[in-house]
């Protein structure tokens, strides 16, 4: 099962663009701070992620000021020519 669930905020956003098929989209990075349990210890942990929103869930995403903390959830993919992670958001809410 690929399924992901991130809070995070909007750290950058690109402008709206539109795929070959006409879709809207949108690419983010989303920035994350927690601490989690590991190994019965507390780990600080940060990270930068690529993510991705198409069609309707692009034109509201876009809405969104950058800086704004959201429970994001989706699914990993790599891209067809690149190396690192994208989250496809498949829906988002407020935190």
């Amino acid at each position: 099962m690929n399924r992901t669930e991130l809070n995070a905020c909007i750290a950058e956003q690109a402008a709206l663009r539109y795929t070959p098929a006409g879709l809207p989209a949108l690419d983010l990075i989303l920035e994350h701070a927690s601490e989690v349990e590991e190994a019965g210890q507390m780990r600080k942990v940060q990270l930068k992620l690529r993510a991705l929103a198409i069609g309707s869930l692009a034109e509201r995403l876009a809405k969104q000021a950058v800086g704004s903390v959201w429970t994001f959830k989706g699914f990993l993919a790599t891209p067809r020519q690149g190396k690192s992670v994208v989250l496809h958001i498949q829906e988002f809410q407020q935190d």
